[in-house]
């Protein structure tokens, strides 16, 4: 068993409760842990025994384009439901979507929300 991890992939997208957050894109990173057989695939040397980061990237570009919600917590969570479907071979996802500088009366780098899928 072993575990890849995605870090700091950043997309634009319009989510949250203000106007201006709707109309301006906001930017977001993601990052992604996925346990898996990692001998497996290290052992056949196959694509198809691996987990495919390319394609993690755009599931999640396309999640970003499509889609547009209040709250950043529907964002992480809607992420994971996405990946652990199409991730078959996962047998433990972390997603952690950060909403970066979000609109607050202070100074505020970031708001991450962290979610976890288990099979």
């Amino acid at each position: 068993m072993g575990i890849i991890r995605m870090h700091n992939m950043n997309f634009f997208g319009y989510h949250g409760i203000s106007s201006a957050e709707k109309e301006l894109a906001k930017r977001y990173s993601v990052d992604v842990e996925i346990d898996y057989d990692t001998l497996k695939a290290a052992s056949s040397d196959k694509l198809s025994d691996a987990v495919n980061y390319e394609t993690v990237y755009w599931e999640i570009l396309k999640f970003f384009q499509k889609n547009q919600f209040h709250l950043t917590e529907t964002v992480a969570e809607r992420i994971a439901d996405i990946l652990f479907e199409h991730i078959t071979i996962a047998k433990r996802l972390v997603v952690k979507v950060r909403k970066n500088h979000p609109p607050f009366p202070g100074f505020m780098e970031w708001v991450e929300v962290e979610c976890e899928r288990i099979r």
